[in-house]
């Protein structure tokens, strides 16, 4: 399991996006959004290998970094996590909590329409 910080996560966008970067480039490519210098850069990269989320490879002098984990993954453990933590594991309380706090758009409640029928139409399909 990886789990990943709000900066790590700014590096794996960039790297599912690119299939692989150096460190100049990712340098260049958060430089404006983060401020982050090459130090920066190769210190949250050294830690994401150790997590097992990337690795890379040499071209010439320089490494190229990529991702060895999903997005889909990632995201699937990171949104469990979050929801156990914050709702204690009930998908329920935190669809809740939104209508609670109407943060919910027509077209949001529409979508979760949606998605719920596209599930209940699976569950039959597997009975």
């Amino acid at each position: 399991m990886v789990n990943l910080s709000d900066g790590e996560w700014k590096i794996m966008n960039r790297l599912w996006e690119s299939r692989g970067s150096t460190i100049t480039e990712l340098t260049v490519d958060l430089q404006h959004e983060t401020g982050w210098d090459k130090h920066i850069i190769i210190t949250m990269l050294n830690r994401m290998e150790k997590k097992g989320a990337i690795a890379y490879i040499k071209e010439g002098r320089a490494k190229v970094f990529y991702p060895i984990v999903s997005r889909s993954e990632v995201s699937m453990q990171e949104t469990w996590g979050f929801l156990k933590k914050v709702y204690r594991g009930s998908l329920g309380m935190m669809v809740n909590a939104m209508v609670e706090d109407k943060a919910l758009s027509g077209e949001e409640i529409q979508e979760l329409y949606d998605i719920l029928e596209r599930a209940k139409d699976k569950k039959h399909e597997g009975e």
